[in-house]
């Protein structure tokens, strides 16, 4: 079984925040980041599930 992730620009769009808010806020708010590679050519990747529970978790359900 695989994991599903979303980049960057998805939690943005799905959470409907400015990429840049992912890229400052996101560990501080609880939310792993997930790095692909190594330097400068490193994808973040955030796991779908983990989104969605903490989603859950904001909103108190």
């Amino acid at each position: 079984m695989s994991a599903q992730f979303m980049s960057v620009r998805e939690v943005a769009k799905y959470l409907n925040v400015s990429t840049s808010w992912i890229y400052r806020n996101a560990a501080r708010s609880g939310l792993t980041p997930y790095r692909f590679g190594a330097g400068t050519n490193a994808k973040i990747r955030f796991r779908a599930s983990e989104i969605e529970a903490w989603v859950r978790q904001q909103s108190g359900m």
